[in-house]
């Protein structure tokens, strides 16, 4: 009987750190099943990331759908653990830190099922993020732990993690950004959208962000105020859209509100930005890649890396238009060298490693 490994992914973030790891896995001939929560459901955030980065369509597709946290992670419980005991997995490849990952972890736990998470280690040490939760939780769980950079390694051993379980891989997600990087064309991109040729591109989605109301009118204030010196472009989720809009965060006066992106297009819009502002992990190592000057609206991060290796800096809303300004005038800082093993590489790495672990659960 073959050894299957199953993946996870759920969420936007996912489908890019998970395409280097099948694709690799595949060329080993391991066989493998693919398993959408649905946690993300709308096309432009799910649909479109499985057609431009040529992941197969899922094997199983759960359709979970929205919620607050208890009612999603609810129902990715029932729905995975109903998967797992149907097709009974060798292993469980886990992603980053979403709703899906954890609620994987938990059913393999109990249910025996080895669990590899790709993406460990990394830490904000800010126990109000539902992502902090997420991803300790699934470190202790894990059987292996594979890390994109030398401070999550650190972490985990600081944790008192066993070090036979981790691995330090690199960053698959920047496997996704290399592979695809001859297809990222900025210019079309801002025709359709309506954009000038000089562009800041602002992403916004963490709750302590947008569901605080005075933090957002903070932010959205300052976004105003960066609009008055080069337009801003805010590609946004459907579930902050509403709620900023109310806080006058609309189109007008160099302020571009725009649907959400597919992959290609978004990164072929921020690899032209003279300025990316956010709240996403993702968005930091993307910026750090292209070196394109990013600040990031947090009092911290979970990718250090992207400081210490490129060309992010956090900032706080009072901060923000300043630090903007400063950027724009030239003050941005690039980075001499890379994060180590951020190279194209990392997938092939992960599915080695994947391998041997089952040849070492024989």
């Amino acid at each position: 009987m073959p050894r299957t490994v199953a993946h996870v992914v759920g969420a936007r973030p996912n489908f890019m750190k998970m395409a280097p790891v099948f694709d690799a896995l595949a060329a080993l001939d391991q066989p493998q099943l693919l398993i959408h929560t649905g946690q993300h459901y709308d096309e432009k955030m799910s649909d479109v990331f499985f057609r431009e980065l040529g992941i197969p369509e899922p094997d199983v597709n759960l359709g979970v759908g929205s919620g607050s946290h208890a009612a999603q992670t609810a129902a990715l419980l029932t729905g995975l653990e109903a998967t797992v005991l149907e097709h009974r997995p060798a292993a469980m490849v886990v992603y980053g830190d979403v709703n899906s990952t954890i609620a994987a972890t938990l059913v393999c736990a109990k249910l025996s099922i080895p669990v590899v998470h790709v993406e460990a280690g990394l830490r904000s040490f800010d126990m109000t993020m539902p992502e902090e939760v997420n991803r300790r939780v699934t470190d202790v769980l894990a059987d292996l732990l594979l890390v994109t950079s030398p401070e999550a390694y650190a972490h985990l051993a600081n944790e008192g993690c066993d070090v036979e379980r981790i691995r330090l891989v690199g960053n698959p997600m920047i496997d996704t950004l290399l592979r695809n990087r001859d297809r990222f064309a900025p210019g079309p991109v801002r025709a359709a959208a309506g954009l000038p040729e000089r562009v800041a591109v602002s992403t916004l989605h963490r709750p302590a962000n947008v569901d605080d109301p005075v933090v957002a009118k903070q932010i959205v204030d300052a976004l105003k105020q960066v609009a008055e010196t080069i337009d801003v472009a805010i590609p946004l989720h459907p579930r902050g859209r509403q709620r900023l809009a109310d806080l006058g965060l609309v189109s007008g006066e160099g302020i571009h509100v725009i649907d959400p992106l597919g992959y290609v297009d978004f990164v072929s819009l921020v690899s032209g930005a003279d300025l990316v502002i956010t709240d996403s992990g993702g968005v930091q190592e993307e910026t750090t890649i292209l070196d394109v000057p990013c600040l990031t609206v947090r009092p911290n991060t979970e990718r250090p890396i992207t400081i210490t290796h490129g060309t992010n800096r956090l900032v706080t809303p009072e901060q923000l238009a300043d630090a903007a300004a400063a950027v724009l005038q030239g003050e941005a800082v690039f980075p001499t060298d890379r994060p180590p093993f951020w190279d194209g590489h990392a997938g092939e790495r992960c599915a080695r490693e994947i391998v041997a672990f089952l040849d070492r659960l024989r």
